[in-house]
């Protein structure tokens, strides 16, 4: 009567505190420059080492630079730093430039060190992101990145857990982000608080790899702990044959184990909800967090109905975006798209963006940019002759980066300015001091990106095959 995480979770305690957190050993830590500093210098002031060093993983990758200029000098500093405490630490560094860099969020999986049944943790909240080939994934904080760091277990309660499941098939033109964001709108960005979330039904079992890490990436919008999807053929044939994946014999009797990461047919979860994915359209978002969203030929909620407080935020939100309770957002003219990010920058949301723009050309005005999440995924684009369909149609390929997902490096939307973005975050200020983000799909971006307006690329006529 086990779950899916249950089972990960419990093979991983080390003991369990009286009326307090469970110790729990850790398979993967993974270090970036922004949260780790202070957690190194914390080693240091209590005069030790990282216990499993073999077992960390570091890389830059919110301050690096997507164009060939220098990084911003707190970015540098930080980077700086990453690198010296690994080399006295001993600590794999995939540098900022090299082959084996990207987003950490990206590399992890492409390289198969986020494996299925792994206990896997990061100082950062979307590393829920590795949940999707079948592991238990979680954001923390820099002092228990520090806890990892000297001891490879951590004190964590156990979160509830919940299944979220989507029946059916996926109409045209929606994606895994689509799915995501209608989650989140039926949820809220609330609704799964203090939950662990395994996502399930036909509709999951059908998506690529790379849309199960998209969803999979974007469960802390909802509140949640951690999101997983069991592995099956799909992961399996995913992580075949990767850097890190076992070879020969060991593959073999890794796939026999991770076959039994499923939760049991009579498995109770503290929560269960089902959708129904032909209810799912093509989504952007209207205001300040990623649970307001609509479907893309839909209007933004009106103010009937509402209680003085649900007023008060939305006509907040709608302020800030500078929209209208009421208003469709068909035709309304973008500034900036932005492909790219933990949440989209894979090669498959390279393929779909391409996809659309074959043959045409970008709208005049627009600013776009086109950053790869790792750099094994710009090679990748290149091999395909991606590069060559961006590049004839009037965009640049940029460097591996986090680029304008979170104004850290100089990729900074101006204030006022209207993007939108397959980033996961549609913060106030998230992409630049006041900067306004409309969240959406790769596909949905791509139309935008080339007509200047938002669009339902549901009626865009299809572009030649790639």
């Amino acid at each position: 009567m086990n779950t899916l995480f249950d089972k990960i979770w419990d093979a991983h305690v080390v003991q369990n505190v009286p009326d307090g957190p469970t110790q729990l050993y850790i398979d993967r830590l993974y270090c970036h420059e922004v949260t780790s500093p202070q957690a190194f210098d914390t080693l240091r002031d209590k005069g030790i080492g990282v216990l499993r060093p073999q077992q960390v993983f570091a890389m830059p990758d919110h301050n690096t630079p997507s164009d060939h200029a220098a990084p911003l000098a707190v970015g540098a500093k930080q980077m700086d730093a990453l690198k010296r405490n690994c080399q006295e630490f001993g600590i794999r560094h995939f540098d900022m430039g090299t082959k084996d860099n990207g987003i950490i969020h990206v590399v992890g999986p492409e390289k198969a060190l986020s494996l299925p049944g792994m206990t896997i943790v990061c100082g950062d909240s979307h590393t829920s992101t590795h949940g999707a080939v079948g592991a238990i994934a979680m954001g923390i904080g820099t002092s228990e990145v520090a806890q990892v760091l000297a001891s490879q277990c951590i004190l964590q309660q156990k979160p509830r857990t919940m299944r979220i499941n989507i029946e059916g098939q996926l109409g045209p033109c929606v994606t895994a982000k689509d799915v995501a964001l209608y989650i989140m709108a039926q949820m809220g960005t609330g609704g799964a608080t203090g939950y662990a979330v395994e996502y399930a039904g036909s509709a999951i079992r059908d998506m690529s790899m790379e849309g199960r890490l998209t969803l999979s990436n974007l469960s802390i919008e909802m509140g949640s702990r951690a999101g997983l999807i069991a592995p099956d053929e799909t992961t399996f044939a995913y992580l075949r044959g990767r850097e890190y994946a076992p070879k020969g014999e060991a593959w073999d009797r890794a796939v026999e184990q991770w076959r039994q990461l499923r939760s049991d047919e009579d498995a109770v979860f503290d929560c269960e909800v089902t959708y129904r994915a032909e209810d799912i359209a093509p989504r952007i978002t209207y205001g300040t967090n990623p649970g307001a969203g609509i479907a893309i030929d839909g209007c933004i909620p009106t103010l009937d109905g509402l209680s003085d407080t649900e007023r008060l935020q939305l006509d907040t939100q709608l302020q800030y975006m500078q929209f209208q309770p009421g208003q469709c957002l068909l035709g309304t003219p973008v500034d900036y798209v932005f492909l790219g990010a933990c949440t989209n920058g894979r090669i498959e949301d390279f393929r779909a963006f391409a996809s659309v723009v074959k043959g045409r050309q970008k709208a005049p005005g627009v600013v776009a940019w086109l950053v790869p999440g790792s750099w094994a995924v710009r090679q990748q684009i290149i091999d395909e002759g991606i590069d060559k369909i961006l590049e004839d149609a009037g965009f640049e390929l940029r460097l591996p980066s986090c680029s304008a997902c979170l104004a850290m490096n100089a990729d900074k939307v101006p204030a006022g300015k209207l993007s939108i973005s397959t980033s996961n975050r549609n913060f106030v200020g998230r992409q630049g001091p006041g900067a306004r983000t409309i969240l959406a799909s790769p596909l949905t971006v791509a139309a935008a990106a080339i007509t200047g307006v938002i669009t339902d690329i549901r009626t865009l006529p299809p572009a030649p095959p790639l």
